[in-house]
């Protein structure tokens, strides 16, 4: 059994688990891949590969291509880059890992926070021997906009309420009912954008919240607000947030999601002073890469075994 481990940018995935005890080769593969011909070039002759959420997408086109792939192991519990459906026809088995939903919910204030004090400016000031450059925002007594209100929404707001914050949200299926247990007031949807000082987004990606956040939604909020994205990149039409940051629409964004991942190099958001940027980290923490791989190696073992365990479906 060959086994393909994808998309380990800090080269760590072996640290976490014992993949030894597979009896089995495995190969580490640090860098993104080009595309799906190249997916399918490098994956082939493995039957098992360990995808690191949705870094990778495995389509119809890629799975099609992939005959001697059994298994296909996917960290956290669900990714919209898989085509089950796809799987399934080529007798793939798709299984998933545990997740920790507290270091997004870390990184989300993470963000908010440097945005607020300004604090890549200031790093940067101290770095290069200067002092002060910017002037903060108090986050105390601001309004928390959220655009979701399950379970890293709720944590959102519990957490601005401890810095004094007054949260709202909106979302489809979302009651007044659901909103008053967390804490938080129901609003309509554009009474969400008008109204934030910080507004973060707390969807899954679906059809329904493609692009949800667009140019309409952006010149309703207030010319200082700030907007949150640690959930999905399409869930905001890129070009137009590009062009609300320009033209100072919004005063900032704080990202940790992009529409291409990696982010390109040459991408107009990594020129914006007003967009305090990261790569997609939300859930990198070592605590969360030990569930993924100590539960991957368990999803393969069961494979082996002929029992598997945790499949997607």
């Amino acid at each position: 059994m060959k086994i393909a481990i994808l998309d380990d940018y800090q080269n760590v995935a072996l640290t976490f688990a014992d993949w030894d005890s597979l009896g089995a080769g495995v190969e580490v593969f640090t860098e993104a891949f080009g595309g799906p011909s190249e997916v399918v070039e490098r994956l082939a002759g493995f039957d098992v590969v360990v995808a690191m959420r949705e870094r990778t997408r495995f389509p119809a086109e890629v799975l099609d291509r992939l005959p001697d792939l059994k298994l296909l192991v996917s960290t956290g519990r669900r990714n919209a880059a898989i085509d089950l459906e796809a799987a399934a026809r080529n007798g793939v088995v798709v299984s998933a890992t545990g997740y920790l939903g507290p270091p997004t919910s870390e990184h989300t204030w993470a963000l908010i926070l440097a945005t607020a004090r300004n604090l890549p400016a200031e790093f940067r000031s101290m770095r290069e021997g200067g002092w002060q450059v910017g002037v903060g925002t108090m986050l105390h007594g601001k309004t928390l906009g959220l655009l979701g209100l399950g379970r890293l929404g709720a944590e959102a707001a519990r957490i601005g309420q401890a810095f004094g914050m007054a949260p709202i949200a909106w979302s489809q299926n979302l009651t007044a009912e659901k909103a008053a247990e967390h804490g938080v007031t129901l609003v309509s949807k554009d009474e969400l954008f008008a109204r934030s000082d910080v507004l973060s987004i707390h969807l899954v990606l679906s059809d329904r919240s493609r692009g949800l956040v667009g140019a309409r939604e952006l010149a309703l909020m207030k010319p200082a607000a700030m907007l949150v994205n640690t959930s999905r990149g399409p869930i905001v039409e890129e070009a137009a947030l590009v062009d609300a940051l320009r033209r100072k629409v919004i005063g900032s964004a704080a990202l940790d999601v992009y529409d291409t991942e990696p982010l390109p190099a040459g991408h107009p958001l990594r020129t914006l002073d007003n967009a305090v940027l990261t790569p997609h980290i939300g859930y990198v923490s070592r605590e969360t890469y030990e569930v993924f791989y100590r539960d991957a190696v368990e999803d393969i073992a069961a494979f082996q075994a002929g029992s598997p365990v945790r499949v997607m479906g």
